[in-house]
């Protein structure tokens, strides 16, 4: 669209960008180029001046940003700016402009950012505004926003197109502003409880940390393989055998799987671990992270999500895998000590197991806690005592060597975080990496791979240590009420459109 005195005219989208070129044009055979100005000094935004327009009332201000609207009237008009925090409207006459600027002012098209110099005012309509003594162009927007009434609505072009959907959709912007916040309150809670924020390699020689495919790539100079790292763990825990306390990091993770509302490529996540405790007391931090960052965000523990509310508070309901699992549909673990029991129940209740090499009794608790259980937890809850199988870094539980010491909290159905109280038995935990090889040979592609430097930190000695990982995009989610994991990532994963 382009506006001819208050006349919208549809053109084909090239057409107008051709237009919008022929202006810029005209500016620079002018000497006018907006693209020379490096610098404009703004004395205030729009939201410091709406918000306190008492101390503003009559006085000159400075501002500058997008032109969202325009409304010709001959020799005045208002149009709309839109800056960092804010709209603001402003008043310009051929009076204050003069002829020339004003005549240029009026050919400016929506997109363009401007800068506006003139006294703050209210109009007969009580709307706080500038009145212009002095407009500048200070960039030409050479390709027009979305038509207002209509936007920017098709998911894949707003991911696609971030930039301008922050510019059309307020809502969306307001969605990373929470999510800065909520990062920044993650890092008080945790550097008040004397955690030490650390940094640790991307780049990874050995994939492991976690159970999960990892993305590849070359070192030309090395002229060696190496990995994304697909968690943070192994160098964390270096970090407690060093003789740090308590440290963390809040970083980018790469795994190599399938998408969804659920899951990106790369997504954030907070892995935190402290000398001396165990995954109870990493239950009580996740429940202070969550509690305390609702009611700093949101002004309360009881969120809303996809119309379910939750209550955030601590006290967060604990049980055991096998005891949620009996609650859900009657089947006693507890009861079923062999491999050979827990696979021919599997079949009987038409669970599949996926591969031959996990027909183990382990495997099958976790398969029927993701078919009976994991979708009914709605209220926070902390499921424990995981089998070992499934959890190669974690402690075996002492009155029970077939689970660990590993809980997930889990909240409307989905998975919030993962702890531990951390293996630092070196023997076990090499015979654990063992394992994870012979998966990884029989074609397990997300199994660890033999990590005998971390071994040699154990062997150095780990203290009783816990450890938490938490995915920060979804406790976004969470606290934005956002269906798709993709609404909380500014830049998600896309496949290229050509």
């Amino acid at each position: 669209m382009i506006e001819n005195n208050n006349q919208e005219i549809e053109l084909d989208e090239n057409h107008l960008i051709q237009i919008r070129k022929e202006k810029l044009k005209e500016l620079q055979e002018q000497g006018k180029d907006p693209y020379e100005i490096t610098k404009f000094n703004r004395t205030n935004t729009a939201g410091e001046i709406k918000a306190n327009y008492e101390k503003f009332e009559e006085k000159d201000v400075t501002v500058a940003g997008r032109i969202i609207a325009k409304r010709i009237m001959g020799k005045a008009s208002f149009c709309t700016i839109q800056d960092c925090d804010e709209k603001i409207q402003s008043y310009v006459s051929i009076n204050d402009l003069g002829e020339e600027s004003y005549k240029e002012f009026k050919t400016w098209d929506i997109g363009d950012i401007i800068g506006i110099t003139g006294f703050v005012f209210k109009t007969r309509t009580e709307e706080i505004s500038v009145h212009a003594k002095e407009v500048t162009l200070l960039t030409k927007s050479l390709r027009p926003l979305p038509e207002k009434f209509h936007g920017l609505k098709d998911p894949d072009l707003r991911y696609r197109q971030r930039y301008v959907d922050l510019i059309v959709n307020p809502e969306v912007k307001k969605t990373f502003e929470i999510r800065s916040k909520i990062i920044s309150n993650i890092r008080k809670i945790l550097d008040g409880e004397g955690y030490l924020e650390v940094e640790t390699p991307v780049l990874n020689t050995i994939s492991g940390g976690a159970t999960a495919r990892p993305f590849t790539t070359h070192h030309n100079s090395l002229n060696i393989d190496m990995y994304l790292r697909i968690a943070l763990e192994l160098n964390l825990k270096r970090l407690i055998v060093g003789g740090f306390d308590k440290v963390y990091e809040i970083g980018r993770v790469f795994r190599n799987e399938g998408m969804d509302i659920r899951h990106n490529p790369e997504f954030t996540e907070l892995e935190l671990y402290a000398a001396y405790q165990d995954f109870h007391d990493m239950m009580d931090i996740t429940e202070k992270i969550f509690s305390e960052t609702a009611q700093e965000i949101l002004g309360t523990t009881k969120v809303t999500y996809q119309g379910q509310e939750i209550d955030l508070a601590p006290g967060w309901k604990r049980i055991t895998m096998i005891d949620s699992i009996k609650e859900a549909c009657g089947v006693d673990f507890n009861e079923i000590t062999t491999d050979e029991e827990a696979v021919a129940l599997a079949k009987e209740r038409g669970i599949e197991i996926p591969d031959k090499t996990k027909e183990t009794r382990g495997d099958v608790i976790s398969l029927f806690f993701d078919e009976y259980v994991e979708h009914t937890l709605i209220q926070p809850t902390f499921i424990y005592e995981y089998p070992v199988e499934i959890s190669p870094l974690a402690k075996k539980c002492p009155n029970n060597k077939k689970m660990t010491e590993r809980f997930e909290a889990f909240i409307c159905g989905r998975e919030y975080g993962n702890a531990f109280s951390e293996l630092n038995d070196p023997i076990d935990q090499y015979e654990r990496f063992k394992k994870q090889v012979e998966a990884k040979e029989a074609g397990d592609e997300e199994a660890a791979d033999m990590d005998e430097d971390f071994v040699r930190s154990l062997e150095i000695g780990l203290p009783p240590t816990g450890g938490l990982g938490i995915g920060v995009d979804r406790l976004v989610m969470l606290l934005t009420d956002s269906d798709s994991i993709r609404d909380v990532l500014l830049f998600p994963t896309m496949k290229p459109l050509n």
